[in-house]
Parts: structure tokens; sequence; C-alpha cells
């Protein structure tokens, strides 16, 4: 894969799934050990840029969540349980254990935040600081849901309908579908994404693949929102330091309240970073993503 020169690519066996991603070359010892998670549609190809800026400061692991990417998908449950953010947090702990690392620091974007969020959670000893690009809890999200956020993120309610039929809607015109969601939510256009990386996403949006994501938004529509209800009733909030990016002319800043919502779930310091960018915040602003980690996780 082009983009990730000074890493080398890995495989991990875990339980229901194999997970494929990218490592930082040399020891994990002399580096602070940093995981980035990417979203919906896309691979971890989206951090190519950002890694290149931080693979001398920081041990960067840089996986496919389950499904995405050259990640295998778990199997289909009922309750969709193996692809919620659960199971995909566990899935980060489990190859942070044959890597070897005991504490990491976390970075995810959109859905890859969903599950750093989970795994901030489930995990607390093992997350040393957390950043969360361009989301507002999920919970929050759709207990907010009105019209002008159905219409913005008509995806989180088409992809969560019975299969096969989002399925089948989106694997018609595929290709047109991934354009249009990697160009929406406050971007402008394609231009911002490395050619390399787009022919990546494309050769990652098969029918296997739009499944996978499918069962990624039902989780989040279901059993995530269950985990959720029962972390805030216990009174779990997030314990190490967060970092929150939101791009000032996307949706998630027009329409919630981020530093607030963010805020009310974290028992530690929460700071929130507005940056001139739609949703794909790490390849609009590559720059600039890499600088606020630097700054945020040399710090702590």
């Amino acid at each position: 894969m082009s983009g990730f020169s000074g890493f080398h690519a890995q495989r991990w066996t875990l339980g229901d799934t194999s997970i494929y991603g990218h490592v930082s070359e040399g020891s994990h010892s002399t580096r602070t050990p940093l995981i980035l998670l990417h979203g919906f549609p896309q691979t971890h190809a989206m951090w190519a840029r950002v890694a290149e800026q931080l693979r001398d400061a920081f041990y960067l692991v840089i996986p496919d969540l389950r499904g995405y990417g050259d990640s295998a998908a778990a199997p289909d449950c009922a309750d969709h349980a193996n692809a919620s953010k659960r199971a995909m947090a566990a899935d980060v702990v489990a190859l942070a254990d044959q890597i070897g690392l005991q504490r990491f620091a976390v970075c995810g974007h959109d859905r890859g935040a969903r599950v750093a969020h989970r795994l901030a959670l489930d995990h607390p000893q093992r997350v040393s600081a957390l950043t969360l690009i361009d989301i507002a809890p999920t919970l929050d999200m759709y207990n907010r849901t009105d019209m002008a956020f159905a219409r913005a993120y008509d995806h989180w309610f088409h992809l969560i309908q019975a299969a096969p039929l989002p399925e089948q809607m989106i694997g018609g015109c595929a290709r047109n579908y991934l354009h249009a969601k990697l160009g929406g939510w406050g971007g402008q256009g394609l231009g911002h994404i490395e050619p390399w990386a787009l022919a990546e996403y494309e050769r990652c949006f098969t029918p296997a693949h739009i499944h996978a994501m499918c069962e990624d938004y039902r989780a989040s529509a279901g059993i995530d929102l269950e985990h959720d209800r029962v972390s805030r009733a216990s009174g779990e909030r997030i314990a190490c330091d967060t970092l929150v990016i939101v791009g000032s002319r996307g949706v998630v800043n027009r329409l919630f309240d981020v530093p607030a919502l963010w805020q009310a779930q974290c028992a530690g310091r929460c700071e929130t970073l507005l940056l001139d960018a739609g949703h794909f915040i790490p390849e609009e602003l590559p720059d600039s993503t890499a600088t606020a980690l630097r700054q945020f996780l040399s710090a702590r």
C-alpha cells in the first residue's frame, strides 16, 4: 500500500476475526504508543499523511476496523453484537496485547472515534489519552434527532434498515454512493483525498464490505445504545484527558454543542479544538491534525 513508508504491514488473528493494519518499524519502548482508528466509509489509509508526520515521535498502530478494509468481518448475529463498538474496542486491546502495549493513547475519527470512546470506558486502565475527531456521543446524537439531523445524516437511518435492502440499494451504485459520502458532510469534493487512498476506498467497498458497514450502523442504533445507557446509568465517564477535534463546516459542529456534550462524559480534562474543515479532518488538514495530536500528547 502506498503512503506508509517507515511502517510494516501486519495481520493479527483475534478470536472471531482477523485485523490488518500498519505498525511503526522499530521498538515501542522508546516512543509513546498511539493507536489511530479510521471511520466510515474508509480504511486505515486515511491516516497516511498524519502518520508520516508522527512516525518519529510515536509508535503508531493503524488498523482497519473489523469488516473494513482488509480486516475480516465477524459472523453476523441477531443483536449485531459482533459489529458493536465494544467488540471493536476489544479487538484493539487484543492486538495491543499481541504487540506488547500495556498502555497507549488512542485517536479515532468518525466510527473509529466511537470505538475509541467505548474503549476508554471498557478499558480505562489501558488508555492514557483520548482524541475524538468530529463526533458527538452516539446516544446524544440519536436522542437529538430532528429533521435537520435526519437530512444531514440520512445514512444513520438508511444503513440500519433490515438486510439486505440497504446493501442492495447501495450496491446498485456503489462507486457513486462512496464518492458522495467522501465528498460530503461539510467537505468540498474529493480533492483532499490522495489518489491511491481513494483507490483503496473503492477497492474496499465491495458487497461484503457494504454489509459489514451496515452491521456497524445497525449495532450503533441498537446494542451500542444499550451499552451507552448502562454506562451512563452507572456513572461511567472517560477517565483520561480527552481532546475533541471538530470541523467548523461539518454537521456535528452545526447541530450539536460538542464541548458541553463531551465534557459531561469526561472525568478528566476535556479540550475542544475547532478547525476550518468538513468532516474528514485528518485528510483535509493533515498538518493541523498532526500538530494537534503532537501538542496534546506531548503534555501527557
